[in-house]
């Protein structure tokens, strides 16, 4: 059984068996989350969202429409997802660019990844970093732009 807070807006969606969901947490109708997560306070996920087991999302983030997130990954608190390459007031695409994580990925608090980016499996993405294009498997990658520092072994 998953746990919803009581001050969390969760509407019609999937959440898996042994996720939480924590307080003023908003989850849009068609979500799809696995089991086993951990979504925390003072977060946002929008409707064409897919979200892996055993994923962890710190407070403060909000994750658009497109965003594919797999198995096992960890993101960090005020991450910020993006998904409009030139967004603009009352004028929207016919399609946003969503963001793939692959598993076992991390990606740091204060990072901020750019639409229709990649990142690899078991890539880091480093606190404060700028993402500004795919991120290989095993990556390390830090600063703004990000670049790749180091692979993990």
């Amino acid at each position: 059984m998953s746990t919803i807070h009581k001050l969390a807006d969760v509407a019609p969606c999937q959440i898996g068996e042994g996720t939480r969901i924590w307080q003023f947490v908003v989850i849009l109708e068609g979500a799809i989350i696995g089991k086993n997560g951990n979504i925390c306070a003072h977060t946002l996920i929008e409707g064409d969202v897919i979200i892996g087991d055993n994923v962890t999302i710190k407070s403060g983030v909000q994750v658009w429409d497109g965003a594919r997130i797999q198995d096992n990954v960890f993101i960090g608190p005020n991450a910020t997802f993006t998904n409009d390459t030139y967004p603009r007031s009352k004028e929207y695409p016919t399609e946003f660019s969503g963001i793939i994580i692959k598993h076992h990925a991390s990606i740091g608090a204060n990072a901020t990844l750019l639409p229709g980016i990649t990142i690899g499996e078991y890539a880091m993405v480093g606190a404060g970093a700028v993402v500004t294009e795919d991120v290989p498997a095993k990556a390390i990658v830090v600063g703004n732009p990000a670049k790749i520092i180091r692979y993990v072994d």
